[in-house]
């Protein structure tokens, strides 16, 4: 009975430290993750901007990324994937009628 109450106690200890650790890690790398994200570098020069668009029939994110990342430290493919991002996006599909957030860059 004792060495069952020593191996519950164990168990118990084990369990408490792996919740620290597990804890401590993701406060940790969560914390990095937000801080490269703030350093993100704009290119030099210009400033970031942010406005509002009405989709279109037939609109897609990657003619937006062709019209708004002109002059941005963006690729095409990186300025969809920030458009995602920005909104909330899980695919690349979108729909006439709805608001996208598109950020462009300007002196």
């Amino acid at each position: 009975m004792k060495t069952y109450r020593n191996g519950k106690r164990r168990f118990r200890s084990l369990i408490v430290i792996l919740l620290m650790i597990l804890a401590f890690c993701s406060g940790f790398f969560g914390h990095t993750l937000l801080n490269a994200r703030a350093e993100e570098q704009n290119a030099p020069g210009l400033n970031r901007y942010y406005t509002s668009v009405q989709l279109r029939q037939g609109d897609s994110l990657w003619e937006l990324a062709e019209q708004y990342c002109e002059g941005s430290p963006y690729s095409r493919s990186e300025y969809v994937e920030e458009l995602k991002r920005m909104n909330g996006l899980k695919s690349e599909q979108i729909h006439s009628g709805e608001y996208l957030t598109v950020v462009y860059f300007a002196e």
